[in-house]
């Protein structure tokens, strides 16, 4: 499987900010810039990730036992499926990425309870029909029972012209109702200036970024009830100890997550 070394990968960056090894050259130097601009995205990437395994327990604890994540990206533990299991090990995966150094470390992802059940699934979640036809994803979720599709860290990456709500609509509308969709978004709302400069750094490297508004993310939940607290920040949402840091925590972060069900 070829792997383009040559050019940067918002899956190795993301590995990079977390503090991982599955990146190159062209990777580090782009997230090093990135850190220039935004010198908290490391903790950035870290509350992102809290926050999805604080939804996955979340939705667990309410019965959901499928799951669909999309943009898997590169394997850190806990990964999703080892949380959900850990809550219910039933549970059913499915991960989606298109990025090689991804499938690479793709069967990190499968190892499964022994009563639930893994799978990843290669495309790109631009194409959502076709994932949702994929043999893998058809044989381990049953889309008639409730789903909870997850786009974490992914949506800032899908600029207006490849229509995100569309991609979105085309999810929910496959799945049931009781099915619910889980959302974080990177927001220029705390600081303009620094994400006008990492636009233009991802945008050097070939990569598209588009950091979106309160109102422009909540608009991605139209149709769906929002649980409590609605719209916030990832490390306020159902946080299991409370922050110390305040508002100063929610421009180091600079995110907005977002959970939702559809009646």
């Amino acid at each position: 499987m070829d792997i383009d070394r040559s050019k940067p990968h918002i899956a190795r960056m993301y590995d990079w900010y977390l503090g991982g090894e599955n990146n190159y050259e062209a990777d580090r130097e782009h997230a090093a810039r990135v850190e220039t601009a935004f010198p908290s995205v490391g903790l950035a990437a870290r509350v992102n990730r809290a926050f999805m395994h604080r939804a996955t327990r979340w939705l667990a604890s309410r019965g959901i036992r499928q799951f669909l994540d999309l943009g898997s990206g590169i394997p850190t533990e806990p990964n999703l499926h080892q949380v959900a299991q850990a809550a219910a090990a039933e549970s059913r995966v499915v991960y989606v990425d298109n990025d090689p150094t991804v499938l690479t470390h793709a069967r990190t992802l499968l190892i499964s309870s022994q009563e639930g059940r893994t799978a990843f699934v290669d495309a790109d979640v631009r194409a959502p029909q076709a994932i949702l036809d994929a043999d893998a994803l058809r044989t381990t979720l049953d889309l008639s029972s409730p789903v909870a599709v997850s786009l974490t860290a992914l949506l800032h990456f899908i600029p207006d012209g490849q229509h995100p709500n569309e991609i979105l609509g085309t999810l929910m509308d496959a799945v049931p109702s009781g099915s619910y969709l889980v959302l974080t978004q990177a927001t220029a709302d705390f600081d303009p200036d620094a994400f006008a400069r990492i636009e233009q750094i991802y945008a050097s490297g070939g990569i598209d970024a588009r950091f979106r508004t309160r109102a422009e993310f909540e608009g991605f939940f139209t149709g769906l009830e929002l649980a409590d607290p609605g719209i916030e920040v990832p490390h306020r949402w159902h946080p299991e100890t409370p922050s110390a840091e305040g508002d100063d925590l929610d421009a180091q972060v600079s995110f907005y997550a977002g959970v939702a069900r559809k009646p």
